[in-house]
């Protein structure tokens, strides 16, 4: 099985566009929490915000 090789310019735009998702999704959880959930529940919106987030640090690390 080979490695996928991904250069530091991409892993940084990846790593950026992963915390503007985990941004939506914090606003998309505040949207549930005044009263109208979209497609998950707010707790379920908070969690991929936080998975989003680990993968973008964890991207930015590396």
């Amino acid at each position: 099985m080979s490695k996928l090789k991904i250069d530091k310019k991409s892993k940084a735009s990846i790593s950026k566009y992963l915390i503007y998702g985990a941004v939506i999704a914090v606003l998309l959880s505040v949207a549930g929490w005044m009263g109208r959930d979209i497609w998950l529940a707010s707790t379920q919106w908070l969690l991929i915000a936080a998975v989003l987030t680990l993968f973008g640090i964890y991207l930015k690390l590396v």
